[in-house]
Parts: C-alpha cells; structure tokens; sequence
C-alpha cells in the first residue's frame, strides 16, 4: 500500500528523539496503541509514555505460558507508573483445538506446529486489537536482528494493514540500558541469569556470553528466530501464515 507522506515522515524523523516520534505520532493518528513484551526496549517505551502521559493505550499478550518472573515483571509495571496495561488473552475456541490436537507442548514437534502455536497464543489476539487502531507503537530497534536492519520511523505494515511506529528504531542496546538504569525502570529478573531475549517459558532458555542474544528462543530450531509477528517467509510484516 502506498502510503502519502511516509518517506517525507521518515525524513523529518530520522534525527528525531522517541518522544519526539510519539509526539508527531499523536499528532498524525487518533488511536494508538502499544503492544509491549515487557522486553528492555518496551520499558524504555512505557517509561516515556508514563512520563508525559501520552493518551497511547499499552496491551501485553498473554500467552499463557509465560514465565513468573514476567508476570511479576507486569504487576510490578503497572505499580510503578500506575498504569493500566491491558493483558490480551488468546482464544479458546482457537486455541483448545489446536491442543487437543497435538498436545499442550505441540512446538517441540515442528516448526509449522510451533508457529501454529504462536500464532493462535500471539498473532491472533493482537490482530484482534490492531483491527481497532490506525496505528501500532513496537520496539524493533535496527541492531536487533539481521532481519530488523531495515527499520524505519513509521513503516506501513502489509501483514496486519497498519502504521508501525518504531521510537527506538537506531537505538543501540547500550543506550536501551542506559535509560533503564538511568530512570530506575522495571526490568525481567531473568536478564541478569542470562536470558537477553525473553518469550513464553518453555520456547526460551538462557544464553551463554557472547551468543546471539536470540539463540536461546526456539533454540530447537535453524533459521530466522521469530515468532510471527515480525517475520514471514523472511520478510518483515507481522503476519503468520501457518494455518490452524
């Protein structure tokens, strides 16, 4: 979809702050909405929209089988900014099939069943809240993975027919931390036992220093480490398309 004004925008942008970008987003779009992982790059976002009372709704998916430590990760957000981040739940009548099915650990068996997986827990139930909104706050930085170094501003994304709107797309995980140390924002626990990248608890492990931050999230597997939502047949568009 061709998008008026979306390189013009990227342009103005690019040697923008992330409150800077949040602030030309509300400007631009009238329902936004951030879906947060409760990663690093999320907190930072959290933190600023708390810090000048941004009017963007924040939603957390719930996959039901995350670990403790980001349940109490959210709880403790929450507390923190007095926030009300909104937890998004998969459906049953999506969900129960596909376990009955193949059972409640289906991932291990293979990749389709394991996108299958994150599609129906993931996918799904953010394509339901973005189907309200015109545009889409993530934290994608460039830096992240090899797939991510074309990140921009303000993308346009074909998967789910939505602005995307990426604040901390050229920020590198140094100045990520910085932040988060600096404005005394929640983290995961799990990060200081080693776990970089955090998603449900029986599809992520720890990594050892100096290993790809990703390798421990379906570690079982070769190839692009995503669940769906950022990458399809190696593009980025945030769109699954596993059948279930």
């Amino acid at each position: 979809m061709d998008i008026p004004y979306l390189n013009e925008w990227n342009q103005h942008l690019k040697s923008k702050s992330p409150e800077e970008i949040l602030q030309f987003a509300i400007e631009q779009f009238d329902s936004i909405v951030f879906s947060s992982s409760l990663g690093p790059e999320d907190q930072v976002i959290t933190d600023v929209i708390a810090q000048h009372h941004y009017p963007i709704r924040i939603i957390t998916l719930d996959t039901g089988r995350l670990f403790e430590e980001t349940q109490n990760l959210l709880t403790k957000t929450r507390e923190h900014y007095r926030l009300n981040i909104e937890s998004v739940f998969p459906l049953a009548i999506e969900l129960e099939p596909l376990v009955n099915a193949y059972g409640p650990n289906l991932f291990y068996q293979s990749q389709t069943l394991r996108q299958a997986c994150c599609k129906v827990r993931k996918v799904l139930p953010l394509k339901r809240v973005l189907a309200t909104h015109n545009a889409w706050i993530t934290g994608l930085r460039r830096d992240q993975t090899a797939n991510r170094l074309e990140t921009m501003p303000i993308e346009w994304d074909p998967g789910f027919n939505i602005i995307k709107i990426n604040p901390l797309w050229n920020w590198s995980e140094g100045a990520v931390w910085d932040y988060l140390e600096s404005h005394n924002a929640p983290v995961n626990t799990l990060h200081s036992d080693g776990y970089p990248s955090i998603g449900c608890a029986p599809c992520t492990r720890a990594v050892k220093p100096g290993q790809d931050p990703r390798s421990g999230r379906w570690w079982w597997e070769t190839g692009n480490q995503e669940c769906g939502l950022h990458v399809v047949e190696g593009k980025i568009i945030r769109a699954a398309a596993i059948p279930v």
